[in-house]
Formats: C-alpha cells, sequence, structure tokens
C-alpha cells in the first residue's frame, strides 16, 4: 500500500478504516465457523473431517457503516451457513429451495434451469431438499405463531396474489397479511395466510388465530373496500372503526372516469381528501357530469373516509392509507420473481415468511413509526 492510500481512502469514504475492521473480523468469523462445520483446518488431514473446502464466494452485506464484501467460505459436500449472514441467508436459501423444489418436480423455466445450474441446486437430493425446507419451515411457523404481547392500536390489512401449482394447472392464491401499529408507537407484522380468495370465511379464521395469540386494544382498521374484509372486520373487532384506504378510494373513483379527465378528477379528490363538504360537493359535480358511478363511489364510502381524524393529527398521515403494508407487497413481489410460480402453498409461505421475518426485525428493533400519547 503506497504511503498516502490511506488518507486517499479515507477522504473517499471516512468509514473506510472501520469498514476493513469488521471486514476482517466477519470474514475471521466466517472461518472459524468453516472449521466447526467441516470439523478440520484447510489441507488438514483428520478423521474428523466433514467436508472440504472448495474456494471462497464474494458477499456483499449492507452494514451501518456502508456495504462490505465478505469472503464466504464453499464447501464441496453441503452449503456453508454462517450466522454472519442469517438474516440474509434465510431469503436467499428460502429462495433457492423454492427453486430446487420446482426443478426437483419438473416445474421448470429456462430461467430456473440457469439458476438452478448456476447455484449448484441439481446436485441437491430431494431429501437434502426436504430436510432444508423443513427448517426452513420451523422458522416461519414459529414467527407465524409467536404471542403478541403489546397491545395494537391501529391494524392494516391487505392481501395480494401469487400463482401456485395445483396438480398439473396453476391458480391464483391470496395471501392475506396483517400488519399492526402498537401502543408503543412500533411496526409488527402481525399475521400472514394463504386463501383460496379473500372471502370473509379467510379473513375470519386469520383475525380469530391473532386474537387466540393476544391480539387487543384495536381501535382502527384500515384497508381497502373488500367486502370479505369489511365482514370480517365488523364481526371481529366490535367497537374499532373502519377506515377505508384514501390511495384505494382514489382507485375506484378514478376507474370509470375518462383518461382525459382522470389528473383534473384525481387533483380535485386530493384537495378534498381531508374535507367531508368538498367532498359531497365533487360527488354531485359528477352527478351532474353523468359520471354516477364514480359518484357512487363517493356517496357509498362518504361515512368511511375520516375515521382516522378521530386519532391524534401527527397520526393522520400514516394511518388514512394502507401504504405501509402495500410496500410489503412490492417487496414480496421483488424478492420472488426469479419463482414465477410456486410448486405449492408451503414453498410459497416459505419464501414470503421469511421475507417478511426481516422486515419484522428491522421494524420491532427500529425507530418508533408513530409517537403515542399516553393513556
Amino acid at each position: 500500500m503506497q504511503p498516502l492510500e490511506p488518507v486517499i481512502n479515507y477522504l473517499v469514504d471516512p468509514n473506510s478504516g472501520l469498514k476493513q475492521v469488521i471486514t476482517d473480523f466477519l470474514n475471521a468469523v466466517m472461518l472459524f465457523e468453516a472449521y466447526l462445520q467441516s470439523g478440520a483446518l484447510p489441507y488438514e488431514r483428520s478423521p474428523h473431517r466433514k467436508a472440504h473446502r472448495n474456494g471462497t464466494r464474494p458477499r456483499t452485506l449492507k452494514t451501518r457503516v456502508g456495504e462490505i464484501t465478505l469472503n464466504k467460505p464453499q464447501f464441496r459436500e453441503f452449503p456453508f451457513e454462517s450466522s454472519v449472514f442469517e438474516r440474509y441467508c434465510r431469503v436467499e436459501q428460502a429462495l433457492l429451495m423454492t427453486i430446487a423444489e420446482s426443478y426437483i418436480q419438473g416445474v421448470s423455466t429456462r430461467k430456473m434451469e440457469e439458476l438452478v445450474k448456476n447455484f449448484g441446486l441439481n446436485r441437491l437430493s430431494s431429501s437434502e431438499v426436504s430436510r432444508l425446507c423443513k427448517i426452513l419451515d420451523e422458522k416461519v411457523d414459529e414467527f407465524l405463531k409467536r404471542p403478541i404481547e403489546v397491545k395494537i392500536r391501529y391494524l392494516l390489512v391487505d392481501a395480494t396474489y401469487f400463482k401456485v401449482r395445483c396438480g398439473v394447472r396453476y391458480e391464483s392464491k391470496a395471501l392475506l397479511i396483517v400488519v399492526g401499529i402498537r401502543e408503543d408507537g412500533l411496526r409488527e407484522i402481525l399475521g400472514a395466510s394463504i386463501a383460496d380468495s379473500e372471502d370473509s370465511g379467510y379473513w375470519l379464521t386469520l383475525f380469530k388465530s391473532l386474537k387466540d395469540r393476544g391480539l387487543d386494544g384495536v381501535k382502527l382498521v384500515i384497508s381497502d373496500a373488500h367486502k370479505g374484509i369489511q365482514k370480517a372486520v365488523k364481526s371481529s373487532f366490535v367497537g374499532a372503526s373502519w377506515q377505508y384506504c384514501h390511495v384505494h378510494f382514489s382507485r375506484a373513483v378514478l376507474e370509470s372516469i375518462p383518461k382525459k379527465d382522470k389528473q383534473k378528477i384525481a387533483d380535485r379528490l386530493e384537495d378534498a381528501s381531508d374535507d367531508e363538504m368538498k367532498m359531497q360537493v365533487l360527488a354531485n359535480e359528477l352527478r351532474d357530469l353523468k359520471k354516477e358511478p364514480a359518484a357512487e363511489t363517493i356517496d357509498n364510502f362518504r361515512f368511511d373516509l375520516w375515521n382516522y381524524k378521530a386519532f391524534p393529527n401527527e397520526h393522520w398521515k400514516r394511518i388514512r392509507t394502507t401504504n405501509m403494508i402495500e410496500r410489503i407487497n412490492k417487496e414480496l413481489k421483488r424478492r420472488s420473481r426469479p419463482v414465477g410460480a410456486f410448486p405449492s402453498d408451503q414453498s410459497l409461505m416459505r419464501l414470503v415468511g421469511c421475507i417478511m421475518i426481516n422486515i419484522n426485525e428491522e421494524w420491532v428493533t427500529g425507530k418508533r413509526y408513530l409517537t403515542m400519547d399516553e393513556e
């Protein structure tokens, strides 16, 4: 290293020195983990050896001081597992196991076959895949059945859809997700389930399981206007108010508006979003313009748009929409894109469950989402 190189590195990245220390330390941790898992040091002749080294693979890891690149050891006989990448490995392994499971069952696209080859998944036996899947399934099951120990004031509910193989055909399955904002201001992913649709019966079952685990204190439930959700919320959370997500409401109003008028009406909706009188005036104008479906949508839900105002105004922006849960859905779609279609309900829950575990860990160990008043 040239004499000025450390100075130049520092000027480019003030955290460069700390990054190097963290990199060296974590690489050393993985070398020790490799020794424990293989039963021998590199090149050591030992009757206790369980695996042989197969070089290293560069892996990036996001840390508080920025992204670093580590050298992850590889084994010939079985995958190397490290606590260093536990959170990231959990999702990655769930994704790879879904791909391997699909490959073994003969459900594979050209893109999937390339992934199988690149990751060496074609060398895994069906029994090995089952063993690894079982480990992940247990973690997801534990997460979805854990006790709910803090009261939940706000509940956000939504569903997103995935393709799942059922016999020789594919069906679109609903992934029902429930997120809560706790009385301490932190967010938490409370539960999820896979259903054939969003009918009220499926939501009732999910809500009951949450209440059995300790869900209590719900005062406001935010969702889209699916009738199944509304019916289940009404019977499951007596005394709580239902809030129609403003984003979904705007989409519903604009659905029947001609393209040339959409932006104008969208601006009017935004202007009237916190004023009941303005919203009613807009509904009357739409009716005069022969835009009955849009006007009826406003009339049908005008009593469910402003329930959020019963709560502290510093909460309003975050409890009038389901944007928080929409971001989860986008992340689930992004991470599952290489799969395309899942070979089973269980494989779907395995992957999305691992992703949700990671998101939830960030939430419950991070900053408060809302500042709650003392009651």
